[in-house]
């Protein structure tokens, strides 16, 4: 079941279970035509650099930032192609609330590729989840 974005081909094939309910996508396809834009690894941070001790709030953090970086290239939510999602002490709770938000981040469940790796720490203390993006702008 393919489902197309402006940039790239999503999709879940057959022959694998569907991963719209854990909030990402199996394959994601990228046209020749196009540009890559690659964000690095994003925190939960505001915008002066301060951490939440609350998860959600710094999924939501760290979602707004890829956003934000990604609006200074032109591109949105929809452009990602691909997520490396690190996040420590991971376990059921967390999982839930990374579903929660990446359906609120794509509402129409067209979810980017992600890779969820669970880690012991990330690079500043109190730092819960980092992602980093890459996204697909295709040429004119």
């Amino acid at each position: 079941m393919a489902i197309q974005a402006k940039s790239q081909e999503i999709s879940n094939p057959k022959g694998l279970y569907d991963p719209r309910p854990h909030g990402y996508s199996h394959v994601t396809a990228v046209p020749v035509n196009s540009s890559l834009v690659f964000v690095a690894g994003q925190a939960g941070t505001n915008e002066k650099g301060e951490l939440s001790a609350d998860f959600r709030t710094q999924v939501r953090f760290t979602l707004k930032n890829i956003e934000t970086a990604l609006k200074s290239k032109g591109l949105t939510l929809r452009h990602i192609a691909k997520l490396t999602t690190l996040v420590v002490d991971y376990g059921p709770e967390k999982h839930k609330i990374l579903i929660e938000e990446s359906q609120k981040a794509w509402p129409d469940e067209k979810y980017p590729v992600n890779t969820l790796i669970p880690v012991s720490r990330l690079a500043l203390d109190g730092m819960q989840i980092e992602i980093d993006a890459t996204a697909v702008l295709l040429k004119d």
